[in-house]
């Protein structure tokens, strides 16, 4: 991973974000992100060789596993951060696109030319709505992912035991989860932080709608 181009891509959504913006981003790449690639990826990476059933009918424990697990914690966060963090880049290609306009005219009509965008990165006009729908898409899609692993995982913890009776298995098999109660904690702490982000992204977009 290209850290310099990572680096420049933050400090430009810092530039153009308000406080609960950075303080957003903040928990974005230091609490998840960084969790996710430092801890909670390694965690997981065992989760299908680990995964124990009593029985050694072929085709059983696959099957039980794919039922219990039919997303991997690890893909569904991979594609929340994904999703959570493209709005941002989408205000940053605004702020790009008003800067370029505002080029073309000055080379068209000279220095004396009157400019449509003093200053691209202020949230007016087109520039807020982008920014604001950015906020309410971040919001729903924690929200959505929040409600996928409540659906997939109840409670969002994982038990030591579970009992399996799909075919091909011969009867009721006790199947057993690797490190269940590691993979509970690092649930419960994506899930805190996601809750957080979706408050702040909230109260950012209030905030925006009564300083307007």
């Amino acid at each position: 991973m290209n850290w310099g181009m990572f680096e420049g891509l933050l400090n430009g959504v810092n530039k153009y974000s308000t406080a609960f913006g950075r303080i957003w981003l903040s928990l974005v790449f230091i609490f998840r992100l960084l969790v996710y690639v430092v801890a909670a990826e390694r965690v997981w990476s065992d989760d299908d060789k680990d995964f124990d059933c009593n029985t050694r009918q072929p085709g059983c424990t696959n099957v039980c596993y794919d039922h219990f697990f039919p997303v991997s914690h690890i893909r569904l966060w991979a594609l929340q951060l994904i999703l959570v963090t493209c709005p941002s880049l989408l205000v940053i290609m605004h702020v790009a696109y008003r800067e370029a306009k505002e080029q073309r005219r000055r080379a068209a009509g000279g220095d004396n030319c009157r400019c449509i965008y003093p200053n691209p990165g202020k949230k007016r006009g087109g520039l807020w709505w982008t920014y604001l729908l950015s906020l309410i898409f971040k919001a729903g899609v924690d929200m959505v992912f929040l409600y996928i692993f409540y659906r997939f995982y109840r409670n969002y913890t994982l038990p030591r035991l579970v009992k399996c009776e799909l075919p091909p298995c011969p009867n009721v098999v006790d199947c057993f989860i690797a490190r269940p109660t590691e993979k509970t904690i690092f649930t419960l702490f994506m899930v805190v932080t996601t809750c957080v982000c979706v408050t702040l992204s909230l109260v950012e977009a209030a905030y925006l709608i009564g300083k307007r």
